[in-house]
């Protein structure tokens, strides 16, 4: 319950504060181009809050938060007094209209630059892009990629951390160029090398993308030794302690406290036999795994933690921070990187070499919105930086009904000399009607489809 106020909180923050933003760049332009707003509304349907202007303009907070539109004085939608004629949208040049629609991505897009840059500026800690073994079969095996390398630059392109790291992958495989990658021996030796990775095999959906590389994030072995118990939990019941160092599961060696970790998460309800050390006498007990359930999702839970030795992660951290001047460059880089990734991504679906699973709902982005507001700080401001480039990249499709399909109507009308016929538009708009509802549709399937499996 308290993840799922956590999540709507989130995601009403983080659609208010986009929505509000992209209506409040069609507002201003029109304003600034003479045209007359009639009502500016952040959400649908039943208004929740309404205050009027001293120009008349009615602001509106309503009761559905996904969406928002400014309503503008237009003699198609009613009937305009002759003295106000002339503050008509429909009255302005295409090339005024052309910019007030247009205003409204290109709105997201500045917001998505700020959140950057304050990303950029606060800092963004991350894991440095050590890599652990890769699998014998995967890309980065072929290539000669060792255990325990630190990835310093794909392509000639610095890398910081894995989240710099995964997007420069991905940008790499969708355009299928090759992957350069030069490789330091390790944290500490300096050493470096150059290889190139094949991607022949290597499928460039997120679902499956780092899987075929074989590239992820080394993780150093931790000695299973318990620092504390839960009250109740299974670690306490079955008799562990504080100091106890595991050292099999029914036969199987425990080496590392992320194995044995991992391992009772998938295995809820089991009762293995583990042998522990304790004051240099091997013991045995038989510990009935907790059952617990994260986002819907059952999981093992033993009951005890350990205390991680500072120095064992302490070379594997690494933080994306900038001064805010250099941080304005790099800003306007990400935000225009992550703008084509998208669309190159959308594009790809359509080819079908991206899964449609990929496209999110609002039960998925509400989820997102609540872990990373959890998190701190860095991180939702880089979720709605993302967030923002999707929403302006999405409005900017040419498709009646969206910004970008208007865009193309205003290219024609200028080119052409005159508007379109009203038949024509009329077929528009039933073909940008189908396809967003289609859109919608896949959205809240893959929700759905998430949330039952």
């Amino acid at each position: 319950m308290l993840d799922f106020i956590r999540n709507a909180g989130a995601f009403v923050v983080a659609i208010g504060i986009l929505v509000a933003f992209h209506e409040f760049g069609h507002f201003w332009v029109a304003r600034k181009l003479g045209v007359k707003v009639l009502r500016f509304s952040i959400g649908f349907g039943k208004p929740l809050w309404i205050r009027k202007g001293k120009d008349g303009c009615e602001y509106v907070v309503a009761a559905v938060p996904l969406g928002g539109y400014v309503k503008m004085l237009d003699e198609r939608e009613g009937e305009v007094p002759a003295g106000e004629v002339h503050l008509a949208f429909n009255r302005q040049s295409p090339y005024r209209r052309f910019a007030i629609v247009a205003a409204g991505p290109i709105a997201n897009f500045l917001l998505a630059i700020l959140f950057f840059w304050m990303v950029y500026v606060i800092g963004q800690p991350g894991l440095k892009p050590v890599v652990a073994a890769p699998p014998s079969a995967s890309a980065a095996a072929k290539a000669g990629v060792q255990a325990g390398e630190v990835i310093t630059r794909i392509n000639g392109e610095p890398v910081a951390t894995w989240n710099m790291l995964r997007t420069a992958m991905l940008e790499h495989v969708v355009d299928r160029t090759a992957l350069s990658l030069e490789l330091q021996r390790s944290t500490s030796d300096t050493t470096t090398r150059n290889l190139s990775v094949p991607l022949d095999r290597v499928r460039m959906d997120p679902e499956f993308l780092f899987d075929d590389l074989g590239l992820s994030p080394f993780q150093p072995k931790v000695i299973p030794i318990i620092s504390a118990v839960e009250p109740g939990g299974a670690a306490e019941q079955s008799g562990f302690r504080s100091g106890d160092k595991l050292l099999t599961r029914d036969g199987v060696t425990i080496e590392d406290w992320q194995e044995w970790a991992l391992w009772v998460r998938a295995n809820a309800g089991a009762i293995p036999v583990v042998t522990f050390e304790r004051d240099g006498q091997v013991m045995t007990a038989k510990p009935l795994l907790a059952t617990v359930e994260d986002g819907g999702v059952k999981m093992g839970r033993f009951g005890a933690r350990i205390e991680l030795p500072r120095e064992a992660n302490q070379d594997l951290l690494a933080e994306d921070r900038l001064n805010p001047l250099a941080a304005v460059p790099a800003a306007i880089k990400q935000t225009w990187r992550m703008s084509a990734l998208t669309l190159k991504m959308f594009g790809r679906m359509f080819t079908g070499d991206v899964s449609v699973k990929n496209v999110s709902g609002p039960l998925q982005i509400a989820e997102a919105a609540g872990f990373t507001a959890s998190i701190g700080a860095a991180a939702f401001l880089s979720f709605l930086a993302l967030v923002s480039v999707s929403l302006g990249v999405l409005n900017l499709l040419p498709v009646p009904l969206l910004d970008g399909g208007h865009l193309i109507y205003y290219i024609i009308e200028i080119i052409k000399g005159s508007p379109l016929s009203e038949p024509v538009m009329a077929a528009g708009q039933k073909v940008g009607l189908t396809f967003l509802m289609l859109l919608m549709g896949l959205a809240f399937y893959n929700d759905l489809s998430r949330l039952i499996g």
